[in-house]
């Protein structure tokens, strides 16, 4: 009769390691879709969840463009004179009057982020353009100024404002 010493590999043990690996690998298997599935859908990010921009990048007189909500986000790092352009405008001569300060978070004066969708028939506004040097629309010839208010043009109303607040002096959160 044979004996085999404790320090030999039998079928046995090749059996449990490879059923071992199997149910790990296995077990792996489920897992992954289920922690996926715990990710928020593309949809729901894309119906609004709230996105951060570093603003530090952004040159003085730069505009940049993000998208939220499937609408384009125009985020304006105004030069002084475009600031001081923007405040001494009569407010009596504007169709739609909204003074500067009210379209920018106090403290922030420099930067500018509207929705920019032209209010009148939702194309979507060049920057730097016009006679305003802000937005021009060139489906209908909106022009907006510096702080994105109707100047000139069949456009009824300024350029909404996206809810969005500052988490740092060089990051806003929208949304």
């Amino acid at each position: 009769m044979t004996t085999g010493s404790s320090a030999e590999h039998t079928r046995r043990d090749f059996l449990y390691i490879a059923t071992g690996a199997v149910a790990a690998v296995g077990g792996a298997a489920v897992m992954v879709p289920l922690i996926s599935q715990m990710n928020p859908d593309a949809s729901t990010i894309a119906a609004g969840a709230p996105i951060e921009i570093d603003l530090a990048p952004i040159a003085d007189g730069q505009i940049i463009k993000v998208f939220w909500r499937s609408m384009p986000i125009f985020i304006s790092h105004r030069t002084k004179a475009e600031i001081e352009a923007a405040r001494n405008v009569n407010l009596a001569t504007l169709k739609d009057p909204q003074p500067d300060s009210a379209r920018v978070k106090e403290g922030h004066e420099q930067w500018l982020v509207v929705i920019g969708i032209c209010t009148h028939l939702g194309c979507i506004p060049l920057a730097h353009q016009g006679e305003y040097n802000g937005w021009f629309c060139p489906c209908h010839g909106s022009a907006y100024d510096t702080s994105g208010r109707i100047r000139v043009g069949p456009a009824p109303t300024n350029l909404p404002l996206p809810p969005y607040t500052f988490v740092s002096d060089t990051r806003i959160r929208i949304g």
